[in-house]
């Protein structure tokens, strides 16, 4: 079990980083603003939908390959490059109704179910979040208190929740925003490009080599 007052600590920490603006809640915005609020918070749920699995490899070791193998890093970090640029470049080069608001309803839960397992690769494809979750996580974990698997898994539940909470939050206030503009032939147009344009920066971004 997890010594309290660590969790506490985890928590106040968590929140902060959940609250900076970062690739997911760019991502979360950006669906919001090209597809509607209701793809947005689907999004959130995909991306946490990621993130139980790498927590998870995280709490059994397997996500420790990343920090030993470069090659197994590089083979994730572009694969998921790629796919950010993918769904970009098929973004702005959609064709279909100037309104969001002519979409055909019977479609909906299949664009949807589409939009949430894009969320979830785009995060199972990101091999920074599962160094995130091998590094950050361990911290708080008290081998005296009991194996650390479970303590990992707890952790990073707690942290998967708040991040959620915070996405989901980040959907509907953009939402509420660009409701009414979807109306509007020319906002839906530009909005495509703005999203299109997001994830591949996104795409680049994660593909560009860091810095010593």
């Amino acid at each position: 079990m997890v010594d309290p007052y660590s969790l506490m600590i985890f928590m106040v920490a968590g929140i902060g980083l959940n609250l900076t603006p970062g690739p997911d809640m760019i991502y979360v915005a950006s669906r919001t603003i090209g597809q509607g609020r209701s793809a947005g918070v689907v999004s959130a749920f995909g991306i946490a939908a990621g993130s139980l699995v790498h927590m998870t490899a995280a709490a059994f070791g397997l996500s420790a390959l990343f920090a030993y193998s470069d090659l197994a890093y590089q083979v994730v970090k572009y694969a998921g490059a790629g796919y950010l640029v993918f769904l970009g470049v098929r973004m702005l080069f959609r064709s279909g109704p100037t309104s969001i608001l002519s979409d055909s309803v019977r479609r909906a839960h299949d664009r949807l179910s589409h939009v949430f397992w894009q969320g979830a690769l785009t995060n199972l494809l990101n091999p920074k979040v599962a160094l995130f979750f091998i590094s950050f996580l361990p911290q708080f974990v008290d081998p005296s208190r009991g194996t650390v698997a479970p303590q990992i898994l707890l952790l990073g539940l707690v942290f998967n929740i708040t991040g959620t909470t915070v996405n989901v939050a980040v959907a509907y206030l953009v939402g509420v925003g660009a409701g009414w503009l979807q109306r509007s032939p020319r906002f839906v147009r530009w909005q495509r490009r703005i999203t299109g344009s997001v994830l591949i920066g996104l795409g680049v971004r994660l593909a560009i080599p860091e810095g010593p």
